[in-house]
């Protein structure tokens, strides 16, 4: 097949066509605002040097995998504008591709569409306790439209549209510099500074390594399943617990330190995953532990 990755320079991006390219033809849109060309390096992919917030016509393509926005929090709360604009313009500009080419497209939506959820563990059908105008509102209500125009090209137009709900991913090729949990604790255990920890610490999130991710994305695509799905680890975990965890692989000295949680910050968040089983025979299978110590020896290179 044909296959558009939009953000795939990015980090789940990169690692998405990594796989893809093994058995299709597979061309990058990225602007490279977070991404890196680094990510794709000897990987044999056409590049698109662009941003999807402006219209371009394209060739046409069999499968579409929208990934193209800002996704850490520090980096989409500087650029809140361009981040609206990439899940809400950018999904429209590629809703109108596909409909025109007859190309399947899939939408990265994310956990954040929930707020900070009354419900928990968070199934599909839960419509979430956000925040419309605080200052994550950039991405988790453009998010949140890009999905109510996936089904609405999907009602109107007949679009074959995917909804990937993602919840916290990490891996190789995280960016030590945006701010995410993981590699913050990470960076700092291994240089022994002090790990800081936002809030007391009792806040949960359950974290799915890259691969499973995308493992879980590429089955979506290729299912008849139009509705929204998560994708994530439903195994839940308080971030003190995660930085111990870090601590105690790195034989770090770094000492965890408080400061005070972030506005808008979710006290907790962990996927249902029974749809995901039911519809696409998918759940991660990569430990946290496995998982960190590979993303620890990637992060020893730099």
């Amino acid at each position: 097949m044909n296959i558009l990755v939009t953000g795939g320079a990015g980090f789940i991006g990169s690692h998405l066509v990594e796989r893809l390219i093994k058995d299709d033809e597979v061309t990058v849109m990225d602007n490279f605002s977070s991404g890196s060309l680094e990510n794709l390096k000897n990987l044999n992919v056409n590049i698109i040097h662009h941003n999807v917030i402006d219209k371009r016509t394209l060739s046409g393509f069999d499968q579409i995998y929208h990934l193209a926005s800002l996704a850490s929090p520090i980096f989409y709360q500087k650029n809140p504008v361009e981040t609206a604009l990439s899940n809400s313009v950018g999904t429209y500009n590629l809703l109108v591709e596909a409909q025109k080419h007859k190309s399947r497209i899939l939408f990265t939506s994310t956990s954040e569409i929930y707020g900070n959820p009354l419900e928990h563990p968070q199934k599909e059908d839960y419509w979430g306790n956000v925040h419309t105008i605080g200052i994550r509102s950039c991405y988790d209500e453009s998010k949140r439209l890009g999905e109510t125009l996936m089904s609405d090209f999907n009602r109107e137009y007949g679009v074959e549209t995917r909804i990937a709900r993602i919840f916290n991913t990490y891996g190789p090729r995280l960016n030590s510099g945006d701010g995410r949990v993981v590699c913050n604790f990470i960076v700092s255990a291994l240089k022994n500074e002090p790990i800081t920890i936002y809030g007391d610490g009792k806040q949960t999130r359950s974290f799915c390594y890259v691969s499973d991710t995308v493992d879980g994305l590429i089955k979506l695509m290729n299912s008849d399943y139009m509705k929204p799905v998560n994708i994530g680890n439903p195994n839940e975990m308080s971030i003190m617990e995660l930085a111990k965890k870090i601590k105690e692989l790195i034989n770090s000295k770094s000492e965890i330190v408080f400061k005070e949680l972030p506005e808008d910050d979710p006290v907790r968040r962990c996927p249902d995953i029974t749809k995901a089983k039911e519809v696409l025979g998918w759940e991660p299978k990569i430990s946290l532990e496995d998982g960190l110590k590979r993303t620890i020896e990637e992060f020893k290179k730099d």
